[in-house]
């Protein structure tokens, strides 16, 4: 049977590590999972309990395409607690997931053919989602001085159609202040460049919060859901808020793509935006978690990290350790039981001398896992004497 080019796209790596780290599990080996942006935590407990009352009450069918009413309404008021924006619910369209709201998003603004800049390193799907859908990703490799997120001087020039920025980053958690953010956002407004603001990780920060794309402009397109904060990875269901003259748009997009977001994650979606209280001690875990990680890999010998200002994951460079990231934690993982990402994933030109290290687990893993990757570590420098 024939077959289009749009599939040919490259295998997400991390999958590829949780497979394997699967296989070890299933003959018996404990591996401690610092590979997956998971966050250990299940939803919070007022919003499985809102589901179970709504199992017996509800059928739980088809809701609006753009979402139940008091759950957008909800989303408007966390953007007033967490920004200070009177933000209308009418702009907030509810998806199946950020995933959904990168496919809307690009088939809304963009045509084929058209340009669209991201930043490396950078979350691995969006690059393969704009090639299966024709667009053309233009790479923008960072620098460390920026923090590894993309600067005016980046997009200068480059004639792109649409620039898609994540702060904070995956897998760097490096954050864009205001200044850079409003810097960014003008040179891409001065180039008639679309601007979508992936704030996926927003809530989850450690000393300054995280600024959103809507403090800056309303010319913008903001994606984010529940999967990171809110520890709802697996149901699926996430936002949009974008210009009040797009909200037809693309609503008409997703009565055809996704029809709507699955009801019952819905439901407990709204019930977390009222479960505040859980989701800031699941925060204060991640915290403990940062501090054990700046501590720990450094001892281990992977000293050189960026900065993680948000989410849950430290970015290290390991080019004097290893030529080959993917065969260094193969290693790292059949040898300490440590599950971690090959920088490959993030970064085509750079990535083979990184690795991805994910503290959402629980405490007491991450400090097992410190405990193994210092042995491992030290190990390997026993051999190579």
């Amino acid at each position: 049977m024939r077959v289009s080019t749009r599939g040919e796209v490259d295998s997400f790596i991390v999958m590829d590590v949780m497979t394997r780290a699967a296989e070890l599990e299933a003959e018996g080996r404990k591996i401690l999972h610092m590979e997956v942006g998971q966050p250990g935590t299940p939803a919070p407990a007022k919003a499985r309990k809102a589901l179970t009352a709504a199992l017996e009450a509800d059928s739980l069918g088809y809701s609006l395409t753009v979402g139940m009413p008091e759950l957008r309404e909800g989303i408007a008021r966390l953007y007033d607690r967490w920004y200070g924006i009177d933000l209308d619910p009418e702009r907030v369209l509810v998806t199946s997931g950020s995933s959904a709201g990168f496919l809307l998003s690009f088939a809304s603004l963009f045509d084929a053919g058209d340009k669209v800049g991201i930043g490396a390193p950078g979350y691995p799907s969006y690059l393969q989602i704009l090639k299966a859908m024709d667009l053309e990703p233009v790479v923008l490799e960072t620098a460390e001085a920026h923090r590894y997120q993309p600067a005016p001087g980046d997009i200068a020039g480059k004639g792109l159609d649409g620039l898609l920025v994540a702060s904070p980053g995956n897998p760097s958690g490096t954050m864009l202040d205001r200044s850079a953010l409003t810097e960014l956002i003008g040179a891409a407004h001065d180039e008639g460049t679309a601007f979508i603001s992936d704030e996926i990780y927003h809530g989850l920060h450690y000393e300054e919060r995280a600024v959103s794309a809507l403090e800056v402009t309303d010319d913008c397109y903001v994606i984010n859901s529940f999967s990171k904060y809110f520890s709802m990875t697996g149901w699926r269901v996430g936002w949009m808020v974008v210009p009040e003259d797009h909200v037809r748009r693309v609503e008409r997009l997703a009565q055809h793509m996704f029809i709507c977001a699955p009801a019952a994650s819905q439901v407990v979606a709204r019930a977390a935006l009222e479960s505040m209280d859980e989701l800031e001690e699941n925060r204060a875990v991640y915290a403990r978690n940062r501090k054990l990680l700046l501590e720990g890999l450094p001892r281990a010998g992977f000293r050189r990290i960026a900065p993680p200002d948000g989410g849950f994951y430290i970015y290290a460079d390991v080019s004097d350790l290893t030529t080959d990231s993917r065969v260094f934690a193969r290693e790292i993982l059949e040898e300490a039981g440590v599950a971690v990402t090959p920088g490959l994933d993030f970064d085509k030109g750079r990535g083979l001398g990184t690795l991805r290290f994910s503290y959402a687990a629980s405490t007491q893993d991450i400090e097992e896992a410190m405990l193994r990757l210092k042995a491992f570590m030290e190990q390997r420098v026993a051999v190579d004497s």
